[in-house]
């Protein structure tokens, strides 16, 4: 049997393989991520099972959290599919359902005004808007190519990805505000939100303008990031609305489960609870 071995050629045919797939940008830039975290750290040699599970204990002991080192091990594992080394696959971390979240992590509406208030006191209009609209729709950071001059007339957004489609509304205080922008712009077409080049903003941007806000919106930046505001939309629209199944049609997840994720409450709160059951006399 051949060696095993991870090299540039097979890295970039995997690349070529998900975006067949039609996987989105974000998901194939975190899986190519984890496959090269991985051959780094073996440092050239061959490929097992048994090398796969070593890198798991190290990915343990290094800190890393559960979550984060099954989303690297699903990467690994995937590429090993492709490959055609199925053997070599590693199973996942078992992981306990949550009962809360982090508080550290979570973007509260105050902490969210504070940030539409700080871009725009800077002058960043693109970046406010650009925020105020994924919390408005609930959008993924890679959908924001879908935002365009004619979604904002028409008042809806036809998003495809990972072989479905699916309608987002755009509520019409934000088309207005979108067209407003477009127009001041000179954008008469396609996507609204570009760079000066006239192209459209990668998640790497928009992740990096977000942070660099922080300091003085006085927001701490592991709170800040695009998709914590689709986390707070979903929050949001539930209390509303308190149908997690419509919830889960809105946000693209087919499963409900998923979308339980994003309605365990923070720490603090959980706490209150535990606090009116008045079982500490």
């Amino acid at each position: 049997m051949a060696e095993r071995k991870i090299l540039t050629e097979q890295i970039r045919a995997f690349a070529k393989h998900l975006r067949q797939m039609e996987r989105s940008s974000g998901t194939i830039e975190n899986y190519l991520r984890h496959v090269q975290t991985f051959a780094a750290w073996l440092g050239g040699r061959t490929v097992s099972k048994e090398a796969a599970a070593e890198w798991k204990a190290h990915l343990l002991s290094a800190g890393y959290a559960p979550a984060t080192i099954n989303a690297m091990l699903g990467g690994l594992n995937r590429f090993f599919s492709f490959a055609g080394w199925r053997e070599c696959q590693v199973k996942a971390l078992r992981l306990q359902r949550r009962l809360f979240r982090d508080d550290s992590r979570e973007l509260t509406r105050e902490e969210y005004d504070r940030l539409l208030n700080t871009a725009r006191a800077q002058g960043r209009e693109r970046l406010a808007l650009l925020m105020e609209t994924i919390c408005a729709t609930g959008i993924r950071v890679s959908e924001v190519q879908y935002l365009t001059v004619k979604a904002a007339e028409q008042g809806k957004a036809e998003i495809t990805l990972k072989g479905k489609i699916r309608t987002i509304l755009i509520p019409s205080k934000l088309r207005k505000k979108l067209l407003k922008f477009a127009r001041k712009n000179k954008t008469a077409s396609g996507e609204i939100f570009l760079t000066r080049n006239g192209k459209g903003l990668s998640r790497k941007q928009i992740w990096a303008e977000m942070k660099a806000i922080c300091k003085a919106a006085g927001v701490s930046p592991s709170k800040v990031f695009p998709h914590n505001l689709r986390h707070l939309f979903a929050r949001t629209f539930y209390k509303v609305c308190r149908d997690v199944a419509k919830l889960a049609d809105v946000l693209g997840h087919s499963s409900i489960e998923t979308t339980r994720i994003y309605l365990i409450s923070t720490g603090a709160e959980h706490e209150k609870q535990l606090d009116r059951l008045g079982l500490v006399v």
